[in-house]
């Protein structure tokens, strides 16, 4: 468990304890915080000072990771400022709030702690997932804070193996000593840059919350067709090559846009997303190539378009197989040259970046039929992937079911807990025309209709209770929503008491023959809830 370290101690006792015969000394701990001094001294910003400062930490402390964070107090975000044995992505995850995690209770507090075991320690997050291995959860956590006056600047966080309690309680001890140093560069650095501070905390939380949100593992699916989808988003994710996504309309095309930019080595720069069948042709090239001033009525002012705000990042463009003739042959010379003109100019304009086209029409069909250049179509087609319909992902559609209806119980303030069987059967016998986003609305929509903390077949749209979607004998009117009803509560009842007729006859206030009958009469089986 964590222990709170009290800095009241002597800065004598940073000599009485050394670790010398593992051949780690604190003897020499004078030298080192001179070196420290001098950099502080010498260096003409906090940034320069804190990378030197961590290569020391590496270096002679033998620390495997070590970070330096600082509090907004303002917004009160705490965020990762320079760190080392983290990645840019896990540095772009560690984000805090005062008392969350071992970080947020020190900038809370204001007293270092000290982490023995860190697989023994509760509020350890693991906020940057940058501890994969179980050998990882053996290593001690120091935290200490950066501290000027009352107020709480950061902390330095430290991570190693510790073989030696004493050693452990005098690195923590020389910690402390160095944030007490570095503290007045600290708030200096934090007054005159308090802007840019702001906006290096917002700009890192967004950039965690695109990648959290987009990133293949948090992609919905389970079914061997997607977990095909997500091998292929992981190898040309590593690349620039032309990426060309189909498959049926609200299938999801944009998510797996959005996982392959965000899973790229070019994540940090621009995702600019485009809808090509959204505008005239007209506009659509100025929207695409942008415009000079003077170009068309109107044009008042030089304007960049959507391939040159892409620059150094990835352009979408949905629904490809819209573009006109004429569009396409301006598209397939950035494909082929990486520029293009603006709208009314004639200096080239040279972009540096990856193209993700999608659509939904077979462009195959439409090159045959000449409304589509074959030049362009086989320029897209480098890395072609085919998403799959809903109808086609099996258990998929249980697993989104639920995870929609979280959401949407979460946002509707109802404590909507599952889905009902005989609903779920429903849902599976669908065909989903719509795929993803009509589910997505059909759960919505049950969410508000549910009167209790289930959401039931009677819940469904009607389109999901008829015999030729559902393999049921249920109509749409007043009869056939009762004979639902009945049916249902028939289904959960043996559910809840696994088979056992004499308990769901109880439960539904009926006597056993009369539940018997009622089960002939609906083609229900207790056999099929019994357990084993």
């Amino acid at each position: 468990m964590a222990v709170a370290l009290m800095e009241s101690r002597s800065f004598k006792k940073l000599y009485e304890f050394t670790d010398c015969e593992s051949g780690e000394c604190r003897i020499n701990v004078l030298p080192f915080l001179y070196e420290i001094s001098r950099i502080l001294t010498e260096s003409e910003s906090l940034p320069g000072s804190l990378g030197v400062l961590l290569t020391l930490m590496r270096e002679r402390m033998r620390i495997l990771r070590g970070m330096v964070t600082l509090h907004d107090r303002e917004t009160g975000s705490i965020f990762i400022h320079e760190s080392f044995g983290l990645t840019e992505e896990q540095r772009a995850l560690g984000l805090y709030s005062p008392g969350e995690g071992i970080v947020g209770r020190v900038v809370q507090g204001g007293e270092a702690i000290v982490v023995p075991r860190l697989g023994d320690e509760p509020a350890f997050l693991n906020r940057t997932q940058s501890r994969p291995a179980a050998s990882d959860m053996e290593l001690s956590f120091l935290c200490v804070p950066i501290r000027h006056g009352r107020r709480v600047l950061g902390t330095i966080s430290a991570e190693r193996a510790y073989a030696n309690r004493r050693l452990l309680q005098q690195d923590a001890e020389l910690l402390a000593t160095i944030a007490a140093m570095i503290a007045p560069a600290v708030e200096l650095y934090m007054l005159e840059n308090i802007d840019k501070v702001r906006l290096e905390a917002e700009n890192q939380r967004l950039h965690s919350a695109l990648k959290a949100k987009y990133r293949p593992s948090n992609i919905i699916g389970a079914s061997k067709t997607m977990q095909e989808v997500f091998a292929l988003i992981q190898k040309v994710a590593k690349t620039k090559a032309t990426v060309l996504v189909l498959g049926e309309s609200g299938v999801g095309k944009e998510l797996i846009a959005n996982a392959i930019h965000y899973e790229s080595p070019w994540s940090n720069g621009p995702f600019i997303k485009f809808n090509c069948a959204s505008l005239p042709e007209t506009i659509v090239e100025s929207e695409l190539f942008g415009h000079e001033k003077g170009a068309f009525t109107g044009a008042q002012a030089q304007r960049k378009g959507r391939f040159e705000l892409a620059d150094g990042g990835t352009v979408f463009l949905d629904e490809v197989g819209e573009l006109t003739l004429a569009v396409q042959a301006k598209l397939l010379r950035v494909l082929q040259e990486k520029t293009f003109e603006r709208v009314g100019g004639s200096k080239p304009v040279k972009v540096d970046l990856r193209v993700i086209a999608a659509t939904n029409r077979d462009l195959r069909a439409m090159v045959a039929a000449g409304t589509f250049r074959e030049d362009l179509y086989y320029r897209l087609n480098v890395f072609p992937m085919t998403i799959p319909p809903l109808r086609d992902r099996g258990s998929d559609v249980v697993t989104l079911a639920d995870h929609f209806a979280a959401q949407f119980s979460r946002e509707a303030g109802k404590p909507v807990k599952r889905i009902s069987t005989p609903a779920l059967t429903m849902l599976m016998s669908y065909h989903w025309p719509g795929n993803v986003r009509e589910l997505e609305n059909v759960i919505e929509r049950a969410v508000i209709l549910s009167d209790d903390e289930v959401i039931h077949g009677y819940d469904l749209p009607p389109s999901l209770q008829t015999s030729v979607e559902t393999g049921t004998s249920f109509g749409c009117g007043l009869e056939a929503k009762l004979q639902a009803v009945e049916y249902e509560m028939i289904v959960e009842a043996l559910k809840t008491h696994t088979g056992n007729m004499t308990e769901a006859a109880k439960e539904l206030n009926l006597t056993r023959r009369m539940l018997g009958l009622r089960m002939e009469k609906y083609g229900i089986s207790y056999k099929s809830f019994r357990k084993g």
